[in-house]
């Protein structure tokens, strides 16, 4: 398989390629993964995954029950997010409810809160919140402190006008306005990472059992014997996976636009051309996992481990690369489903052109160069 000719014979690619394909079709459980597995998972993950807080449920133990703690109650309960589930009248009953989750926040209202109200005088409001998930914890504390500043701001402008017989205004509100997200839904911003990380993930499990079945078949020996080099035995082995990734990434984007209804502000030609530079990289690093192991048990799981984990947790899909270590922040840039992820988030929220995501392609057409020049190189050194 070795030769002075370096130049590749489209020839012997396509019979290769031929191969590839006959077998996918015959092992219905490879075309079933290759093509069943992103759909289910996008699926799974698609319709679970989710870090809007809404609806958080509320209690209270209103000790003053008087008109101003039933108009502070009555603003909780009027926000979409929250949901008041009902009252209590102790702090056992508080706690109870927290550790049976069927409460997140409990709103305890003092008995002299009107009094104190009436005489300009700070009243106190305690606001007990579950820790335990502290993500959902600090969510629901800064709804919590917008819904009292709301009825404090309008307790203050009533206080002014009674004194002062006039109407008062605000001199400085801050309005609010989201780009790109407007209704700040997760799914918008989830979905198009999912589809970068488990295109990743996928990709490299399809082809690192490719070199190593051939191996525990006993048909490399014979490919050996062939005029076939590395670099065909390689190109031919990559093609179909990348035709049946496209695919996968058609599917996607079909169950981001009519399932899960993402907006796809940017163009969708756009989408595929990025998967398009991102498959081979993927794709040649399954493969060059394949050669390493030359066991398919032993290539799929160290695919999964190299590809899911990494791309899961510092691709930025889940969590904000400037929030981790500066160690960690240095590891991502070797995560190829970093460009990608970033890639597909510019598009779709933001409607990005070539021009934005210029940088994060040439990362990513770096990275296919690269995986498949060392996986020829290792090929042919197991082949020699």
């Amino acid at each position: 398989m070795t030769g002075g000719d370096d130049s590749v014979n489209i020839q012997r690619v396509l019979a290769i390629i031929r191969k590839e394909f006959i077998h996918i079709f015959r092992d219905y459980r490879s075309l079933a993964m290759a093509i069943a597995m992103p759909v289910l998972l996008i699926f799974l993950f698609g319709s679970s995954l989710s870090l809007d807080v809404d609806q958080v449920p509320l209690v209270v133990w209103d000790q003053s029950n008087t008109a101003d703690s039933r108009e502070l109650i009555s603003r909780f309960s009027s926000s979409r997010y929250f949901s008041l589930t009902g009252s209590v009248t102790s702090y056992g009953e508080i706690e109870t409810v927290i550790d049976k989750r069927e409460a997140i926040l409990a709103i305890v209202i003092p008995r002299d809160f009107s009094r104190k109200l009436a005489s300009v005088r700070n009243a106190d409001v305690q606001l007990i919140v579950d820790g335990s998930d502290a993500n959902t914890a600090t969510i629901a504390m800064g709804y919590a402190q917008a819904v009292t500043n709301s009825f404090t701001n309008s307790l203050l402008l009533t206080a002014v006008q009674k004194q002062g017989g006039k109407t008062v205004t605000i001199p400085v509100e801050g309005k609010l306005r989201v780009w790109f997200n407007q209704n700040m839904q997760a799914k918008n911003y989830i979905v198009p990472g999912l589809i970068a990380v488990i295109m990743m993930v996928i990709a490299s499990l399809l082809t690192s059992l490719t070199i190593a079945r051939e191996w525990e078949n006993g048909t490399m020996e014979q490919l050996i014997t062939t005029p076939l080099k590395p670099i065909e035995l390689i190109i031919g082995k990559l093609t179909p996976y990348f035709l049946i990734g496209m695919v996968d990434v058609l599917l996607a984007v079909l169950m981001g636009e009519y399932l899960f209804e993402v907006p796809l502000r940017g163009q969708g030609a756009l989408v595929f051309a990025m998967a398009a530079l991102f498959l081979p990289g993927a794709l040649a690093m399954g493969i060059l996992i394949s050669i390493v192991t030359r066991s398919q048990l032993l290539a799929s799981q160290l695919a999964m481990v190299l590809t899911f984990l990494p791309s899961f947790l510092l691709s930025g899909f889940m969590y904000a690369i400037a929030n981790m270590p500066e160690p960690l922040q240095l590891l991502t840039y070797l995560i190829p489903s970093r460009y990608f992820v970033a890639i597909l988030k510019n598009i779709y929220l933001k409607g990005a052109d070539l021009g934005i995501i210029l940088t994060e392609a040439a990362f990513l057409i770096a990275f296919g160069i690269v995986m498949i020049m060392i996986a020829n190189k290792k090929l042919g050194k197991r082949l020699v």
